[in-house]
């Protein structure tokens, strides 16, 4: 992955980009980001990419997540701007917290299974909002989307 202004309108295939990480740790993406904070619908990979260039950590999950765990990983997302939440149907665990850092060279990613929540919550503290993203300091907001209140 490269850092950076690889802007790209429509579909772009993440599977077909190295490391092959899906949800997408980062790489090519959409000019328009989303605006950070909790979707109930899946968000297209390439406006994610986008806030995760920005420093924000994308967390996505099953959507047969128990309500219980729902309730409880959203709380935590609403203590970090520079984060957001989606549903994303077929990944290969409950819950993946993804960001793009290491100066926009590599993407971090963890997999984690309801409870998890004080290494979900270590996470965003390490990469939410972390000066290694490739643009630590561009906005989370003024974006697509309407996340919920």
């Amino acid at each position: 992955m490269t850092a950076g202004s690889d802007h790209r309108d429509g579909k772009i295939d993440y599977s077909t980009i190295p490391p092959n990480i899906i949800p997408p740790v980062g790489g090519p993406h959409n000019p328009a980001w989303l605006n950070c904070g909790i979707y109930d619908q899946p968000v297209a990979d390439e406006n994610a990419v986008h806030d995760l260039e920005h420093g924000a950590v994308w967390i996505t999950y099953q959507p047969s997540l128990t309500t219980d765990a729902l309730t409880t990983v959203r709380g935590i997302v609403r203590q970090y701007p520079k984060s957001l939440i989606s549903p994303y149907p077929g990944i290969s665990a409950p819950i993946i917290a993804s960001a793009w850092g290491n100066n926009g060279k590599t993407g971090y990613q963890i997999k984690l299974n309801p409870g998890d929540w004080n290494t979900l919550k270590a996470f965003l503290d390490r990469h939410s909002g972390a000066n290694d993203a490739p643009e630590p300091n561009s906005p989370c907001t003024g974006g697509l989307g309407n996340p919920l209140p």
